[in-house]
Formats: C-alpha cells, structure tokens, sequence
C-alpha cells in the first residue's frame, strides 16, 4: 500500500481554500498547472511510500503513540510558495506551525521504529499542495495573489494514516484517490 502521514484540514478550512484557488485558476497561464482536488487538500507529514501490509499494523500502533504523545495545536492556512521552479505550487501554514513539525518527525521516527526505510531525512517544510507541473512553469503571479490569503484558524485533533491510489486511466486531469487508514486523536482524549 502507498501510504502517507497527514494532517487533514477541516471542511470549512478547505471550502475557504477551494474559493481562494477559483481565483488563482482565473489567472493567465492557469491551464499549463495539474490542479489538485479538494479531497486530496492536506499537510503531509510523513511520506512512507509503498508499505507492506504486515508491517501496517505495527506501523499503527507507533502512529498511536505519537498522536498520544501530541497535544492538539491551532493552524491556519496562510501565504503560498513553490518548490523546483513551478513545479509545485503551496499555500503554508501559520499558527503552532513547531507543533506541526514536532508531529512530523514523530510521524518519521514512527515509521523508523516500524523498519521501514524513508532515506535521509529532510527538513520538515509545512505545506499543502495545490498544483504540479511537469516543466518549470512561471508560478510568481500565483505565489503573489496567494501572499494575501489567511484561512481561519483550527484546531488539529487527529493525526491520520491515509492510502494513496495513483490513477491508472490516463485519463488527462484523473486525480489520486485517497482514503483514510487509521486516524488517531492528539492527546489520545478520544
């Protein structure tokens, strides 16, 4: 299974975001980017790649104890940014953005301790994509009108285990399906 470690924005988070990307698409040159959907919106915290399923279990458990160990923390979605010259275009975080970093690396060293092998570990850059390319693409004006963007402030309860399934159609604009595994409450109050 692909499976990855996130933090799943709340629905009235997203909607605000979904609004603030209906103007981004407006602009010029809009159509050379691969938008992502909605319900794939989130802030990964561990990327662990394609995981046997005997090792899920375990996996879980240690996913368990880092969200135990987590207290929950307020997060807002704020400014945007790009990695590889365009080739992926972000809106950040603002608020308790080390406890979101704290819980990264719990998440990494979950699945260290489960024997999976993440390579070098990279510093934590809170994000959450909202478009790809293929070629570098010119992304400043989509970086600039997003500077401006502050979403509401929430509080993160849950640390979630999801599944990836990359589409397999080629069908042009198919996006991944994604679907939750194991969700743990921070703090382990619920």
């Amino acid at each position: 299974m692909r499976l990855f470690a996130a933090v799943l924005p709340p629905r009235a988070v997203t909607d605000e975001l979904a609004a603030e990307v209906a103007v981004l698409r407006r602009l010029p040159g809009a159509d050379a980017l691969r938008w992502t959907g909605l319900p794939g919106w989130h802030f990964t915290l561990a990327f662990y790649g394609e995981v046997d399923e005997d090792v899920v279990p375990e996996l879980s458990a240690r996913l368990e104890r880092a969200a135990r160990r987590s207290a929950p923390f307020e997060l807002a979605l704020r400014g945007g940014g790009q990695f590889g010259r365009g080739r992926a275009l972000w809106t950040g975080a603002e608020g308790e953005v080390a406890a979101l970093r704290l819980l990264a690396g719990r998440a990494e060293a979950a699945a260290r301790k489960a024997g999976l092998d993440l390579g070098e570990p990279r510093r934590y850059q809170a994000h959450l994509t909202l478009a790809r390319s293929r070629d570098a693409v010119d992304v400043r004006p989509y970086v600039e009108a997003l500077c401006a963007f502050a979403g509401r402030t929430w509080t993160v309860e849950e640390l979630v285990l999801v599944r990836s399934r990359l589409p397999r159609s080629g069908v042009p604009g198919e996006q991944p399906r994604y679907e939750p595994v194991g969700r743990w409450a921070l703090g382990g109050d619920r």
